[in-house]
């Protein structure tokens, strides 16, 4: 599974298995796990929560938002090398 990036500790990667859904990423903190948070890529270039199952803790999950948002084409760009350009998809 692609690591994206790291910020404040935590790591923002795909789940190699997950190319019919939208667009989006996971983030957990240390080793990638299959139920960790994810949040989901719009069209417009934000992003939107989908779930917290890593119980990240909302000063944190606030800025790795943004972080997401400010990192959206690099994010996109490595969903269309990972799974395709025909599977780009996204949430609304």
């Amino acid at each position: 599974m692609p690591n994206l990036f790291k910020y404040l500790g935590y790591t923002i990667y795909f789940w190699a298995n997950e190319n019919f859904e939208p667009i989006h990423v996971h983030i957990s903190k240390g080793n990638p796990q299959a139920n960790s948070t994810k949040v989901w890529l719009t069209k417009s270039g934000n992003c939107i929560l989908a779930n917290n199952n890593s119980k990240i803790p909302n000063k944190d999950l606030k800025n790795l938002l943004i972080a997401i948002e400010a990192n959206y084409f690099l994010i996109v760009s490595e969903w269309k090398a990972f799974y395709g350009t025909n599977n780009v998809k996204f949430y609304c």
